[in-house]
């Protein structure tokens, strides 16, 4: 139970970096959208959805071992944006940058320790997890921040595009349980310089 409440602990705070860094490079772009909501914060509170964040991924946890959730998207007008082409291409890539970002900081840390040290495993699981995350939302399908690329470079394509967005939460699943863990751990192996080991503790 330890474990798993420790990987829902990690999961929700590394969905809030995400988020933060969305909102972030919005306002940097020049769009004070989120910062106005009262959503430019690292305060885990201020992006939780009850539903998407607390009941469904804690029931699916602790009831059969997966997890599957969501914070509230940080709002932001791209109408502000002073990058009208690639603006929310930016602001979505903000997101999974964070992620890697974090993986990289921990990933570090995880070279200097040896795999028996006491911080180790809990680590490691930090690293995979931001990896992860980066991973499944850079996948080009909508709504994940990977589609916003595809919907800049063709425009003109745009509501065709978002017509599979209806689809588009079940194909990313299917392709983040078949595709997305060989690459997550390669990734990982290059980060750290050491194989993933999914070590409970």
């Amino acid at each position: 139970m330890e474990f798993r409440l420790f990987l829902y602990i990690i999961i929700i705070l590394s969905a809030v970096f995400h988020e933060f860094f969305h909102g972030w490079m919005a306002n940097y772009l020049g769009d004070p959208t989120a910062k106005e909501a009262g959503r430019l914060s690292l305060n885990p509170l201020r992006h939780i959805d009850l539903m998407g964040t607390v009941i469904i991924p804690l029931f699916l946890m602790f009831t059969t071992g997966s997890f599957i959730g969501w914070a509230k998207p940080v709002p932001y007008n791209p109408y502000n944006l002073r990058d009208k082409k690639w603006g929310s291409t930016k602001v979505a890539f903000a997101g999974p940058g964070a992620n890697f970002l974090l993986a990289v900081i921990f990933a570090l840390c995880l070279r200097f320790l040896s795999p028996y040290d006491l911080f180790f495993v809990p680590l490691s699981w930090i690293v995979y997890i931001n990896i992860t995350l980066a991973l499944f939302n850079l996948i080009p399908i909508p709504p994940l921040d990977g589609s916003k690329l595809i919907m800049d470079l063709f425009p003109n394509r745009f509501q065709k595009f978002y017509q599979i967005a209806l689809f588009g939460p079940f194909l990313a699943i299917l392709i983040a349980v078949i595709i997305l863990p060989p690459i997550a751990k390669i990734i990982y192996f290059i980060f750290t310089g050491e194989a993933f080991i999914p070590y409970v503790f």
